[in-house]
């Protein structure tokens, strides 16, 4: 048995990372014999062994420090700390709490790391993954070394994961499973029998792998591809799982693994003399490993815990510790995520470029039949003069000269594998990307370049694959300079799912799905529109330009529109369509804010949104525009909620503007809601409905529409003043739960309202409280859970029984919200300037006082109660919220029923309201 002598190192020959006070064999194995004559001597060399730990990791964890780069020293400085322990463990275990002077070959094993503690490769909080190899049974010292070991790594608080086996087991387990045969791939000799695991090392070998490469292959590929869809689908969400998210360092391993099972290389570096990787491609892998090791690193450290997920709050910690800082409107964590983004794509690209080879070594399936008669058909259509070949079942470049004699086939190539429907050789990619530089202002000029750009996006039948290609390889980019800007930009929010990029790609690729009817269920109008005849170059350029002013220091629709209108003659629109795709750029919120922020029930806010719009064809686009912005903000953004509110106003502008019915008048609008309602009052009495009819006022029958009316009709009809009448019930037309009460009015109604839900976890969408003239109440609030989503109809029952007890004043809102109200970690980063705007253009019967502040607990209860409490009646609130910031817009009339036009009235309220807010504020960091 060998149970001595140097400590492997993760890499062959290479220096010690570690300075050279870190604790070193020599000396734990000092202080373990003198452990050993201890009273205790099982404590005293743990004392001894979790000293060396922590000297070890705090050796490894200062070479991290502040610098880019320090993340792969630290994750073999700590391996070689782990590796230190865990052989200091094995020695006392065998040979002071077990010695054994008798042994036999039988009980002659080894220690073998495993997994990514095998690879030598360890984050602070990383497993230590050990594998026990016995060569037969484990014979009862074998065990009671094993346990003995296992009880002392635990004491120290190491995670381990660890498996006994023999050689054999091992290879017939490795034969079942991938993942067993995977960690078997990274083992890395500990302790003990070498020849054994050396044994080990050679029979998997022979074997197992030498017959299963392709089988390997695919089943790594496959298992990547699960994880990936498990993790989000995509490289370029806000919030990413540096490790075994798409694009993170998981993607790295595997292509490692799979490099090391099929070529048996033991560094990325021989895969440049296979020919699998070029010189530059191995130094981008280099690259990617050093940055997303050195922010797992420091994950790790920021968390105190084994944490994967970079999620905002780290991020902003992050981005500091690494020295980022801010560039032109871009924060410094948006410069820190560009970076990681980018160093995200390299890694897919990398593995595009790898699959490629291992392709033509015949490694890895090819494409499948589709795929084969596509290229069948170009080759039979085409010939090697084209410059374009079919190369393992993709389109390719046959030489690089083709581009430099004429650049023009960069977007030719683009083009040709949209027209055959082939996939794009990543051999093509490479040599695109490295002739980036012939698209300058020349190439952008010209009439033909720019008439086949658009030609992809419009006319190719798939611009959103299309514009991925062009902007993986930086073709889209070196095109249009300014959308290079927002490649691999995040919007550091809680509302965007993606960088700005991947979301602009998003929407073109929605719009595509809309035109071919796809989207009908879900853009039922915005599907009828496209079919019907509409500009489709606007609608693409729109969507393409549309948030292109991101991460400069003004607003970004301004910017997008100044681009729009240089760009769009450049790509050879006319001048009324360069017209309206700017119109469309520097107006794209415009509905969604009037619709979500505004109540459209209002004849005004319709009137005001209309002279805006001024056309039925602005009013069409921008109502695709918006819908499929918001669709491609992130999955469950687009709700029924929105698709009503927008379907609305959509429906009552076209009024406005003398489409459809002939506009009504105010009165006529209100005649028209009762003869809806009375329709369905069958069992009234004449007498009853005159009475209900005349006891509201022309807002109820403009705001509610006759579902809700004819249930709060039900609730009122035989109500008795001093009862509280409520019913819940779930509006699929507006993903929410809807709340109606009729009741006698009293101060503070809204308030006590809006404080209740907060404390049944409801976040109220929109509410309408209605005086009838019999000085009854009637209120109803929409509201939804946390997840965006109706209440189950088993929490109705709870819901209610909130409602009424705040109603009866059986508690105090304002001390229950308080232990509620502290703020997670990851919503902590953000700043979000609180706004208040007193408007009284929008409404014909109210001021409307808007909050635009951070999102939290019971917010809309505080700053109802200060609108009670300062003699303002709220008659509804629209709530709309964007991640962690909220727009709350109240329309209110003061004690006389007027609207709010005095400054001083205004200044008082406002004060009032921030000083709510400050207070909350201080409240929800005492509870954090």
């Amino acid at each position: 048995m060998d149970a001595g002598g140097a400590i492997p190192g993760p890499g062959d020959g290479e220096a010690p990372v570690v300075p050279a006070a870190r604790p070193t064999r020599e000396s734990l194995a000092a202080a373990l014999e003198a452990a050993a004559g201890a009273e205790d001597s099982r404590a005293a060399a743990i004392e001894a062994l979790k000293a060396a730990l922590n000297d070890g990791r705090s050796a490894a964890l200062a070479l991290l420090g502040g610098a880019r780069d320090g993340g792969p020293r630290t994750a073999r400085a700590l391996c070689e700390a782990i590796d230190l322990v865990v052989t200091g463990a094995l020695d006392f275990a065998a040979n002071a709490l077990h010695p054994n002077h008798a042994r036999g070959a039988s009980e002659s094993f080894a220690v073998v790391a495993t997994g990514g503690y095998g690879r030598g490769e360890m984050a602070p909080f990383s497993d230590v993954d050990l594998l026990f190899l016995t060569p037969y049974k484990k014979t009862p010292w074998i065990e009671q070394v094993i346990e003995a070991t296992l009880y002392i790594l635990w004491d120290l608080k190491l995670k381990v994961g660890h498996a006994t086996r023999s050689v054999a087991e091992c290879l017939r387990l490795s034969k079942e499973d991938i993942t067993i045969r995977t960690s078997l791939l990274e083992k890395r000799y500990l302790w003990g029998d070498r020849t054994l695991a050396e044994k080990l090392r050679i029979t998997l070998r022979k074997e197992v792998f030498l017959s299963t490469g392709a089988e390997f292959v695919e089943a790594k590929l496959a298992e990547r591809d699960a994880r990936h869809a498990k993790h989000g689908g995509s490289r370029y969400l806000v919030e990413p799982n540096i490790k075994e998210g798409k694009g993170g360092l998981r993607d790295l391993q595997t292509l490692f693994w799979i490099a090391k099972y099929v070529y048996d290389v033991e560094e990325v570096s021989a895969l440049i003399e296979k020919g699998v990787l070029k010189a530059d491609e191995a130094e981008i892998f280099a690259a990617a490993a050093t940055f997303l090791w050195t922010v797992r690193c420091h994950l790790h450290l920021v968390a105190g815990r084994a944490q994967e997920r970079l999620t905002f709050d780290f991020q902003v910690e992050i981005a500091a510790r690494l020295g980022f800082e801010p560039q032109g409107g871009k924060r410094a964590v948006e410069v820190f995520m560009q970076r990681y983004y980018r160093h995200a794509k390299d890694v897919g690209d990398l593995t595009r470029f790898f699959c490629a080879a291992l392709e033509a070594d015949q490694k890895k399936a090819r494409p499948g039949l589709g795929a084969l008669i596509r290229a069948f058909s170009f080759g039979a259509t085409r010939s090697d003069a084209t410059g374009l070949v079919i190369r393992d079942g993709r389109l390719d470049i046959s030489d690089e000269s083709w581009l430099d004699d004429d650049r023009l086939n960069i977007l030719r190539l683009f083009e040709e594998g949209l027209k055959t429907g082939a996939l794009i050789h990543p051999n093509a990619h490479r040599m695109v990307a490295r002739k980036l530089h012939l698209i300058d202002d020349a190439f952008r000029a010209d009439p033909e370049a720019n008439a086949i750009f658009l030609n992809l996006l419009v006319s190719s039948g798939d611009p959103e694959r299309a514009l991925r290609r062009m902007n993986e390889t930086g073709v889209l980019g070196a095109f249009i300079p300014e959308f290079d800007r927002i490649v691999s930009l995040m919007q550091f929010n809680m509302y965007h799912h993606y960088t700005v990029d991947e979301h602009t790609i998003l929407a073109i690729g929605g719009l595509h799905s809309l035109a071919k009817g796809e989207l009908a269920s879900e853009l039922p109008v915005s599907t009828r529109i496209v079919a019907q005849g509409v500009d489709m170059t606007v609608l693409t350029l729109a969507l393409l330009l549309h948030d292109i002013g991101k991460g400069s220091t003004r607003p970004h629709e301004e910017v997008g529109a100044e681009i729009a209108a240089s760009l769009c003659p450049r790509l050879g629109l006319t001048e009324g369509q360069t017209e309206l795709v700017e119109w469309l750029v520097r107006h794209h919120l415009i509905m969604s804010d009037t619709a979500q922020k505004r109540d459209i029930s209002d004849p005004a806010t319709v009137r005001a949104f209309a002279d805006q719009v001024r056309s039925v064809e602005r009013l069409k686009l921008l109502l695709v525009v918006t819908s499929l912005d918001i669709r491609a903000v992130g999955p469950n953004v687009w709700n029924n909620w929105k698709a009503q509110l927008l379907r609305a106003l959509y429906r009552d502008t076209l009024g406005e503007l003398g489409v459809g019915n002939e506009r009504l008048s105010r009165a006529d609008l209100v005649e028209e809601a009762k003869d809806l309602l009375l329709v369905r009052l069958t069992t009234w009495k004449p007498e009853e409905i005159e009475a209900w009819f005349a006891r509201h006022q022309p807002p109820y029958w403009l705001g509610l529409d006759t579902d809700t009316q004819e249930r709060l009709a039900e609730i009122g009809r035989n109500a008795k003043p001093e009862h509280v009448h409520s019913r819940f019930d779930n509006d699929p037309a507006r993903d929410a739960t809807r709340c109606c009460l009729y009741l006698a009015d009293h101060p503070g109604l809204f308030s006590r309202v809006a404080g209740a839900l907060a404390l049944a976890g409801a976040s109220v969408r929109d509410a309408r409280v209605f005086t009838a003239s019999d000085g009854m109440t009637t209120a109803v609030f929409w509201m939804q859970d946390h997840d965006g989503a109706p209440f189950e109809q088993s929490r109705h029952e709870r819901l209610k029984k909130s409602i009424h007890r705040a109603l009866r004043g059986e508690f105090v809102a304002r001390d229950a919200l308080k232990p509620k109200r502290g703020m997670k970690r990851r919503e902590r980063p953000f700043d979000v300037p609180t706004t208040i705007t007193f408007d009284n253009d929008s409404s014909d019967l109210y001021t409307v006082i808007e909050v635009d502040t951070r999102d939290r607990v019971g917010l809309l209860y505080d700053l109802a109660r200060v609108l009670a409490a300062a003699g303002v009646n709220t008659s509804s609130a629209v709530i709309t919220t964007f991640g962690e910031q909220v727009v709350d817009s109240f329309y209110v009339k003061d004690i006389f029923g007027l609207k709010i036009r005095s400054a001083a009235k205004q200044k008082s309220i406002e004060k009032k309201l921030r000083d709510a807010i400050r207070r909350a504020a201080d409240e929800a960091g005492d509870a954090a």
